[in-house]
């Protein structure tokens, strides 16, 4: 059976998807979310949100599999499980940027040219070791 890890490796180097959609994009069976949806979803979100190079698009994707986690999704009472869902991003970001000393593509894009790069598989292999860490890719 393939690993998380394996499927987003995958998801990154052979069928191409940027950072944010490998790491996303590996959660969506699990947890009963079209993949076609949420590629679509993520598709500007690479190389630093749309090639802005600002938040790392598998830190990005880290992100929103924690929301889709995390979240009571009680439309009603949207309140619920915010401030317990910013908690776990501001720990999975402390956690990332432990590892690879910054979550901004302009510092953690150290080569150059077309993707898949190597720098980017390994930000994608972080994001989810960080997600398996704190246990989120197991709910």
């Amino acid at each position: 059976m393939e690993t998380n890890r394996q499927k987003a490796e995958r998801n990154f180097m052979e069928k191409r998807y940027n950072c944010c959609q490998s790491v996303v994009c590996t959660y969506c069976e699990k947890y009963g979310v079209s993949e076609r949806d949420v590629f679509r979803m993520t598709e500007g979100f690479g190389l630093g949100m749309g090639g802005l190079m600002d938040t790392c698009g598998a830190v990005t994707g880290m992100f929103l599999v924690i929301g889709l986690v995390n979240s009571a999704g009680d439309m009603d009472q949207p309140l619920l499980t915010k401030m317990d869902t910013y908690e776990k991003l501001r720990k999975a970001a402390e956690l990332f940027r432990e590892k690879k000393g910054s979550v901004y593509c302009r510092d953690l894009l150290t080569q150059k040219g077309p993707q898949p790069l190597p720098c980017c598989a390994e930000c994608v292999e972080t994001a989810i070791e960080v997600l398996e860490e704190m246990g989120l890719d197991s709910r």
